[in-house]
């Protein structure tokens, strides 16, 4: 074997482990944690899940960022990892081949995992903040607002430290993309009425 490749011959691992004990032991980890994490939160002591404290330079998760390093995504990632490289030599492949299968299964879990766990943060999110607040805000255009009522637009406003988008509607001419507006109003709920700022 080249050179180049002597890295992944495995020599460097003690000679009583093998690739076939490392991922049943990343799976067992990995699936351990994840029950532990399930059984917890359907009991009531809360969801003991969070960001894995690296410098990324991303926007702390906490404000509803998309974070893939979140504790269950990394745990999912390990236990996918180690199920799919376990399986891959069961079939005979050989152990890059398996590797890199465990490493390719195991990443598409982790962001999976983030993207359900970042859409259902953004549900929470939403449904804490009370859109009545927004009445007397100023908001910009996100999608043209026919005039007189004739049909809705899209307006976005700051709220409690979130840029949230709403619907809107108009008594006045119509107000495009890009323009300033009041609201006023909120007929309905997710609906606001909103003025023109050109208009004060």
């Amino acid at each position: 074997m080249p050179d180049a490749l002597a890295f992944f011959e495995w020599d460097w691992f003690p000679s009583d482990w093998s690739m076939r004990t490392i991922y049943m032991l990343c799976a067992a980890v990995g699936g351990i944690v994840l029950i532990l994490q399930t059984i917890l939160l359907l009991f009531g002591f809360g969801d003991f899940d969070g960001d894995v404290d690296v410098d990324t330079g991303d926007i702390d998760a906490g404000d509803g960022s998309f974070s893939v390093l979140s504790v269950r995504a990394v745990f999912a990632f390990i236990t996918v990892f180690g199920l799919s490289g376990w399986a891959a030599l069961n079939a005979g492949w050989g152990e890059l081949p398996s590797l890199a299968t465990g490493l390719g299964a195991g990443f598409v879990v982790m962001l999976g995992v983030a993207w359900v766990m970042h859409q259902m943060f953004k549900f929470q999110s939403h449904g804490n903040i009370d859109p009545t607040s927004a009445i007397g805000k100023t908001a910009n255009v996100y999608l043209r607002i026919p005039e007189k009522h004739s049909g809705k637009g899209k307006i976005t406003v700051s709220l409690q430290g979130r840029s949230m988008e709403y619907e809107a509607v108009t008594s006045g001419p119509e107000i495009p993309t890009g323009g300033a507006v009041r609201i006023v109003s909120m007929p309905t709920a997710g609906t606001f009425e909103v003025k023109s700022l050109d208009a004060d």
